[in-house]
């Protein structure tokens, strides 16, 4: 863990109890003397380094000793237009996105996604919050929906998508916004939005599930 996350993070002195106390102490065997950082929800690109000062039975306490502006993230805004699949299959990759340090996923429900998926905005939320304390990212990924890939294409005409096709995806220093299609890729209607655009594919004989190309492409772009 790289640092934690603490409504009161940027106060003189803290005091941990519960969840924190247990996972700092009981799990991570912090001792008297050792040094953590804490950022703030509301506040993250400050970082605050406390002093481990006194563990009693239930709860640790801490005091401040510096604070510092420090910002972790991508250099590159990476931005994916991800058509809606299995919610619970976006989950189990998000901490990775998180991790390679794509900015934002614009989630789209596009002709082949079963519109009973609702991404919970909320819940990926406290996923990636424990993701960033775990990597040291300071900055929350965002996210958005749309109804229709018309909708995404509008609104970033630059898209690349990814696709099956004969050209390869090799040079990625201009991309920006990224298109991936949800189980069995995109609709002959969908395909046809595509004419003016770039679509490429992963170097592959293998057919990737949407999250295993979500994460192979934002790892060699962003890597």
């Amino acid at each position: 863990m790289t640092f934690v996350f603490d409504e009161n993070a940027g106060s003189e002195e803290l005091s941990l109890r519960g969840e924190q106390y247990k996972y700092l102490i009981k799990v991570r065997r912090h001792q008297v003397g050792e040094k953590l950082g804490f950022r703030h929800p509301d506040q993250t690109d400050m970082l605050y380094i406390y002093e481990i000062t006194a563990i009693e039975g239930r709860s640790v306490e801490l005091r401040l000793e510096e604070r510092r502006a420090s910002v972790v993230m991508s250099k590159r805004p990476l931005h994916l237009g991800w058509c809606v699949i299995d919610t619970k299959s976006i989950e189990k990759v998000l901490p990775l996105l998180n991790e390679l340090g794509v900015a934002k996923i614009t989630f789209i429900y596009c002709d082949r996604s079963q519109k009973n998926f609702r991404p919970d905005f909320k819940r990926f939320e406290r996923i990636l919050s424990a993701s960033m304390q775990q990597c040291g990212r300071s900055e929350m990924m965002s996210f958005k929906m749309m109804d229709a890939i018309e909708d995404f294409l509008e609104s970033h005409p630059e898209s690349v998508v990814l696709d099956l096709c004969d050209e390869v995806f090799e040079d990625t220093g201009d991309v920006m916004d990224l298109l991936i299609g949800t189980e069995g890729g995109f609709s002959q209607r969908e395909r046809a939005l595509f004419e003016t655009l770039r679509v490429r594919r992963l170097e592959t004989p293998m057919v990737l599930r949407s999250e295993t190309a979500a994460t192979a492409i934002s790892a060699k772009m962003l890597l």
